[in-house]
């Protein structure tokens, strides 16, 4: 355990009590009773004892990507200070701890020539990703972050910290990976770590006033089923407002663009990518070898905290003319901004694994993100994942933006009944809640 510390607690007439709400999610504010700025292990049984005492609901934060909820009148942990990450070259893995974001993470594998699963952002916190499974840049080689998780410290609703393993206690470590978020706090993880130390990866771009988006997303399916497990990729739509801030060959263009992360040489990335690259003229290529640590250039995901909502589904084929119609519903003519993306699946996704991951069947996630009012968004997003109904296995939780209070979807009827059971026997007071 660690040695005694002093929280940070804050309660909403005080003095950076805002400060310490503040995230990268801006859209909605959540209202807890007390915030608990956490900064070990004990802290944070202090602050459950204290919402059990209480019968207060907790939620907890690290980075504000998502915002728990469950917290709002309750009991807020922000993890922001526990920050610490630890590589084991010789074992590779790392510990990570609570608040720590996925650039610390590379950061400190990269000397060891070793890379972290993350996702494409670097600002997400690392554990929290994990904990809802982790779709990583690199998934489709080596599969969801949480299938790479050796242990979890976690603090439990009766106040008590854990070791929780495969070994020690195999049906908590299996639902803590991909549903953890309302069966405790994890205080740290310690998780494998890849030998990659460059890939060939970037973003071929597209005008999409130019070049037809439908037939664009049937290239790049018919692509995908071409491309090995090392080769993991994404289409995405992105109507780009005309503002100063932008790149000037972004400003008020509507970009389809594929992104590629492959783990192979830069020859073999080229051949690969050729197909794509005689589809029309291209508006921008980064494709190109690079050192890992460069990784998040691919994406190049917007680091300014700012409102977002949307919500994704897991389907087990691309109906093409069906995402057509979402491209159309969604595209630079919708009342309001939104971002299309289609994440190809499979390769060591669809592995079994040991956790509750679920949906690995499916072939891909496609991903609406909006920015607006978010009763106004689901309205003009309902009508698009009706389309994808036909196809669809579930909803992905960490890519509910702002939609994290509507649990159906998310897990099977089997996999849902396996988490009742154990949520029941860890947190029967529901303390934790989504």
């Amino acid at each position: 355990m660690d040695h005694p510390t002093q929280p940070l607690i804050l309660y909403p007439a005080d003095p950076g009590y805002e400060d310490e709400l503040a995230g990268f999610q801006t859209g909605f504010t959540l209202r807890p009773a007390v915030i608990y700025g956490v900064r070990s292990a004990d802290d944070v049984i202090a602050a459950v004892r204290y919402a059990a005492a209480r019968d207060l609901p907790v939620g907890v934060q690290a980075t504000g990507h998502g915002l728990p909820g469950g917290s709002e009148g309750g009991v807020l942990i922000t993890t922001r200070r526990m920050d610490g990450v630890r590589v084991d070259p010789e074992a590779r893995t790392v510990r990570v701890r609570a608040g720590a974001r996925w650039a610390r993470v590379v950061a400190a594998a990269e000397p060891h020539g070793l890379a972290p699963l993350n996702g494409s952002a670097p600002g997400v916190g690392a554990v929290s990703y994990t904990l809802g499974g982790g779709l990583g840049i690199l998934a489709r080689e080596f599969g969801y972050a949480a299938d790479h998780v050796r242990g979890l410290d976690l603090v439990t609703a009766d106040g008590r910290l854990r070791r929780v393993t495969r070994e020690s206690e195999p049906e908590l470590y299996w639902a803590l990976l991909g549903a953890g978020h309302v069966l405790g706090v994890v205080t740290e993880l310690e998780i494998g770590l890849v030998p990659v130390r460059t890939l060939y990866g970037g973003s071929l771009a597209f005008d999409g006033r130019e070049v037809d988006p439908t037939a664009l997303l049937r290239a790049y399916e018919e692509w995908t089923r071409t491309v090995p497990d090392e080769l993991t990729s994404s289409f995405a739509a992105v109507p780009y407002p005309d503002i100063p801030a932008l790149p000037p060959h972004l400003r008020g263009r509507y970009v389809l663009s594929v992104r590629v992360a492959f783990t192979g040489s830069e020859a073999e990335g080229e051949q690969l990518i050729a197909p794509l690259r005689k589809f029309g003229p291209v508006l921008a290529d980064s494709l190109r070898e690079m050192p890992y640590s460069e990784s998040h250039t691919i994406h190049s995901d917007p680091p300014q905290p700012h409102a977002y909502y949307g919500d994704s589904v897991v389907v087990s084929e691309l109906d093409v003319a069906r995402v057509g119609e979402v491209l159309s519903l969604a595209g630079p003519d919708a009342p309001g901004m939104c971002v299309v993306q289609v994440n190809h699946l499979g390769g060591a996704l669809a592995r079994p694994a040991p956790n509750s991951v679920p949906y690995r069947e499916g072939r891909f996630l496609v991903r609406l993100l909006a920015v607006g009012e978010r009763k106004a968004v689901r309205e003009r997003l309902d009508p698009a994942f009706a389309l994808l109904a036909p196809h669809t296995l579930g909803r992905t939780v960490n890519f509910a933006f702002g939609a994290g209070d509507r649990t159906e979807g998310l897990y099977g009827a089997e996999t849902r009944k396996r988490l009742a059971g154990i949520k029941s026997s860890y947190d029967p007071a529901n303390l934790f809640r989504r």
